[in-house]
């Protein structure tokens, strides 16, 4: 009887996955006693970290997109490129929106991300820019590239979401840019968090807060953003304040996935799992990876290239008749980009405070040398 594990996602997550299952279960697969699918909605997968430099005209869409079929093994993966428009635990299938309509497994691992949800508040979608998305990043290059002097603000929206460090990132980078450019003097900068500090990490927070002082970058914490006014260009807070921008950047909010919440698995969107197995706490044969796991770690791309790992070795042993032990300790590892040509690195896990290193162009062409050398990831080979 063959074993049928199915993959919902094509982003990071879901073709490690399917590259380290096709590697561990070669064998299985080819003696046709294991089958793997992945289900994705796009025949590209996006590298979404890129967007941050699209923005300042330094990479392009198509650098950041690659189609999916060239990431993994499309002789051991069978890729569907469909949409999935239902979970049900129970009957372990899965509803489809393609001629397929009805996909069952064995075993099931979801990793389709997070989604944006900009217009839960008035009038940002109208009033702001963002780089979290293709057609957002190019909106915001061309308006960077025409914005000479006024007040720029970078306002967090939403917490949590994708790619922790990039707001921070970005303002550290305009000013650099800004100042490339013979523009500074003429711009304000200022960076809003819903929270008392700059980061939801303590040690970057208070690292980002030294930054911030010492390049005239103005920060405001415990900033709520509840609405914003396009017409005057203010935005205005849930703590009754209200902050005027001439170019308003943010980080809109994040949510998880209605079909998540139809199956039972989260109650907001995000699949409760163990942190440690990833397996789903209210379905068996479930597990989560990725953005859409509710897992007290960044919601960050090496944590989906962390997870995948653990996942892959769980499937294998289980397929085998054996115990899993795989863990996950939450391994997250991030660059931080400090300027144009200058980064900083931070590395933990679970229960761990990260020590932010001393910025330097050698880890800044790291940054760069990881974004160059991401598609071999996602195919499995680092």
């Amino acid at each position: 009887m063959t074993e049928n594990i199915v993959i919902v996602g094509g982003g990071t997550g879901g073709t490690v996955l399917a590259n380290r299952l096709t590697d561990d279960l070669a064998a299985e697969i080819d003696a046709g006693d294991v089958r793997v699918t992945l289900v994705t909605d796009t025949p590209e997968q996006t590298y979404k970290p890129a967007f941050l430099y699209v923005a300042f005209g330094k990479k392009t869409l198509a650098e950041a997109r690659r189609p999916v079929a060239d990431l993994v093994d499309t002789s051991r993966v069978d890729l569907r490129i469909d949409r999935v428009t239902g979970i049900d635990t129970d009957a372990k299938h899965l509803d489809l929106d393609g001629d397929l309509r009805r996909l069952d497994y064995d075993h099931l691992v979801l990793a389709m991300g997070a989604q944006l949800v900009p217009d839960e508040v008035p009038g940002l979608v109208e009033g702001g820019h963002h780089f979290y998305g293709p057609e957002g990043a190019e909106a915001l290059r061309d308006a960077l590239a025409e914005f000479t002097e006024g007040h720029l603000v970078l306002s967090v929206v939403g917490v949590p979401h994708m790619c922790p460090a990039a707001p921070v990132e970005f303002v550290l980078m305009a000013d650099a840019w800004f100042r490339e450019r013979g523009l500074r003097d003429d711009i304000d900068i200022t960076y809003t968090y819903p929270i008392q500090r700059a980061h939801g990490i303590k040690s970057i927070a208070e690292w980002a807060t030294e930054e911030f002082a010492e390049r005239d970058i103005r920060l405001e914490t415990f900033f709520n953003a509840d609405e914003v006014d396009p017409e005057n260009r203010t935005i205005h807070t849930l703590e009754g304040t209200e902050l005027d921008y001439d170019l308003l950047v943010a980080i809109p909010p994040h949510a998880g996935n209605d079909m998540i919440r139809e199956a039972g698995l989260g109650d907001d969107g995000w699949v409760a799992v163990d942190k440690h197995t990833l397996e789903a706490k209210d379905a068996e044969n479930v597990y989560a990876i990725g953005d859409v796991a509710d897992v007290p770690t960044s919601k960050a791309g090496s944590v989906a290239h962390y997870e995948a790992g653990v996942v892959a070795d769980r499937l294998a042993a289980t397929v085998r008749g054996q115990l899993p032990t795989a863990t996950f300790d939450g391994k997250t590892v991030c660059f931080i980009e400090s300027g144009m040509d200058e980064a900083t690195f931070v590395e933990f896990a679970y229960g761990d405070e990260p020590v932010v290193r001393e910025p330097s162009t050698l880890l800044h062409w790291g940054k760069l040398a990881y974004n160059e050398s991401y598609w071999l990831t996602a195919r499995g080979l680092l």
